[in-house]
């Protein structure tokens, strides 16, 4: 698992960065089922995690008890509740595997003495931090301002495996439609 983890790295910063062996030795793999969480809401959040494979589905429940799903990530891509991460507070999301998955994790102490100690892992820290705002940021400002069957196609094009592999009521969700507008709509495509 953790050479899917090495490559990319190399893939994202060009080269094998000094200190490569030392980054992959502070990973823990996991292997988690289907519907188990990795975060609660109201959880200090200690670990960032890289999906090697599977599925993670990153949602919040408001105060009447409505789920509300943020997004969907799978492999070859990092997940975890960014800014709680961060500042060590609780929580806000929930992610939780919606495929049998496998993991690899670092906690924050560890991925902290790593970004102050080797540079080319901190420029990953960098850049996970401004995906993850960018992501959040198009999403408000593309998706929101998108009527439903236009999300139902800006998501057949830019995230069409996500189609096949989740359910349509988490993908009506995701775009903030119900599932019957989901399935009549596709109905329509």
């Amino acid at each position: 698992m953790k050479e899917v983890l090495k490559q990319h790295i190399i893939k994202r910063l060009g080269k094998v960065p000094d200190g490569m062996d030392m980054v992959l030795g502070h990973f823990e793999a996991l292997t988690v089922k289907r519907g188990e969480h990795l975060l609660q809401q109201g959880e200090i959040c200690r670990y960032v995690y890289f999906i090697v494979e599977g599925c993670v589905q990153v949602y919040i429940i408001d105060k009447n008890g409505n789920e509300s799903i943020r997004d969907f990530y799978v492999e070859d891509y990092w997940v975890s509740d960014i800014f709680a991460f961060q500042n060590q507070s609780p929580a806000s999301e929930n992610i939780k595997c919606i495929e049998p998955s496998q993991l690899l994790r670092i906690h924050f102490d560890n991925f902290q003495r790593l970004a102050e100690q080797l540079p080319p892992f901190a420029a990953i820290y960098k850049r996970l931090l401004e995906t993850a705002y960018n992501n959040t940021v198009y999403r408000l400002n593309t998706l929101n301002s998108m009527d439903a069957l236009d999300r139902i196609k800006w998501l057949m094009e830019h995230k069409p495996a996500l189609m096949t592999r989740i359910s349509s009521k988490l993908i009506a969700s995701y775009l903030g439609i119900s599932p019957e507008t989901m399935t009549r709509l596709k109905g329509k495509l």
